[in-house]
């Protein structure tokens, strides 16, 4: 029989304490390991590489929000398989207790550094943060919200393009978005678009490429159709990094590649140089 706190005594494994799950995790970049507690209050980025964790749409709006300022709109819509697509309610309902949100994307009104600001998040763990017809209608409001009160609009966009079960449905919402960035435009409100890992598709050929600045995360995935997909179809190899935040500003698609450390006074300063009202 085992002596008490031998071997075989509940928590020890050979007769070490366990150490608890979850405490640790290794940056997928650099392999370097991670204690949890710190990697929050790095803001998920990795103190040995720099290497930036995709953020859910809420841990989004926590890190650059002033604190209790934010107002979510809309969070009640949801998503219907109006076309009947095979599972697809069971993926959303497997998506919503998952991450506890509706749909893939959050918006509301909050203050960025004291301004008042309309914000709106993605959220990569929500199918993809992929844009259906909720998506596109939570995109529409918030950049017809901010046309009408003149608080600048302030998009932390990913997504891995339309939704495929929602078929031309989905592919509407690039025309609905771009129609209402375009009236944010001509009533004179800042329109500021962060991309984030990763931004591709119908996502990044609509409203997600038509802020007034454009910035981005270090090493984002930035592209409209995939790498592969582009080989495959046009038979041809393409240079590496093509496909990142980097190539994008190299090209002329971003503006300024920030830090996830620098967003928030990057973002406030220029808010500054765009709002008419100071």
């Amino acid at each position: 029989m085992a002596a008490p706190g031998g071997a075989n005594a509940p928590g020890s494994r050979q007769g070490k304490p366990e150490v608890p799950e979850g405490l640790w995790l290794k940056c997928p970049q650099c392999g370097g390991m991670l204690y949890q507690k710190e990697l929050e209050r790095d803001l998920r980025v990795c103190r040995h590489c720099s290497h930036h964790f995709r953020l859910g749409a809420k841990e989004r709006i926590e890190q650059v929000a002033d604190p209790g300022s934010f107002r979510e709109f809309d969070a009640g819509l949801r998503s219907v398989n109006v076309l009947g697509f095979p599972q697809y309610e069971a993926k959303l309902a497997s998506d919503q207790a998952k991450t506890g949100l509706t749909e893939a994307l959050i918006w509301g009104e909050g203050r960025l550094n004291g301004r008042e600001v309309v914000l709106a998040a993605a959220d990569t763990n929500f199918r993809m943060a992929s844009m259906g017809s909720v998506v596109g209608e939570k995109v529409t409001r918030a950049l017809e919200h901010a046309a009408a009160t003149g608080r600048p609009a302030v998009f932390f966009c990913a997504s891995g393009g339309a939704r495929m079960q929602e078929g031309i449905i989905s592919l509407m919402q690039m025309a609905k978005t771009a129609a209402a960035a375009h009236r944010l435009h001509e009533a004179g409100v800042p329109y500021l678009v962060v991309l984030t890992d990763p931004i591709t598709a119908g996502v990044l050929a609509s409203f997600a490429s038509l802020g007034d600045i454009t910035l981005a995360e270090p090493a984002a995935l930035v592209g409209f159709a995939g790498r592969r997909v582009i080989e495959q179809g046009l038979k041809i190899k393409l240079p590496p990094g093509t496909h990142t935040a980097e190539f994008a500003l190299a090209h002329g698609m971003v503006d300024m590649i920030v830090p996830r450390r620098e967003l928030v006074p990057t973002v406030s300063r220029l808010l500054a140089y765009l709002d008419r009202r100071g």
